[in-house]
């Protein structure tokens, strides 16, 4: 059966997510527009840096509860890794679309709306009650699938 567009660019996001090395939460995300993918991204440790799923998690090590205190960690966001992705490339992300794999956080979401991306699909719920109303009070249309 032929997926519809939003199935078709989640299921690359999973497929995306794949690469992740965070042992707490493997996260993919795809930016579109028109119909065309742009950049993708997947959690982890930046160029360079030893990944979790080498050295471990930072996190469980200092017992942070998920969705709290994004800057203990050593990996960067599915959603930002893709942001980054696209500006490395010089590509335009303003009024594109984001699909994830679970609902951004706080950070990212303060990022995806100064990029100006437009749509937000995720699939998975995220314990971060403070995106959604940042993501609501910039007018950004979040979709669960």
């Amino acid at each position: 059966m032929r997926p519809d567009w939003d199935e078709y660019f989640m299921e690359i996001a999973h497929v995306v997510m794949k690469r992740s090395t965070c042992l707490r939460r493997q996260v993919g995300a795809v930016i579109v527009k028109d119909k065309r993918i742009l950049a993708t991204g997947y959690n982890g440790a930046p160029s360079g840096i030893a990944h979790c799923s080498e050295v471990g998690c930072l996190r469980d090590q200092m017992n942070v509860p998920s969705g709290e205190r994004h800057e203990l960690c050593r990996g960067l966001h599915a959603e930002q890794n893709a942001i980054i992705q696209a500006a490395m490339s010089g590509v335009s992300i303003k009024d594109s679309w984001m699909y994830v794999t679970h609902h951004p956080c706080s950070l990212c979401a303060k990022m995806i709306i100064n990029a100006g991306i437009k749509k937000v699909i995720y699939k998975g719920d995220y314990p971060d009650a403070l995106a959604a109303a940042l993501l609501d009070e910039a007018g950004v249309d979040v979709n669960k699938l």
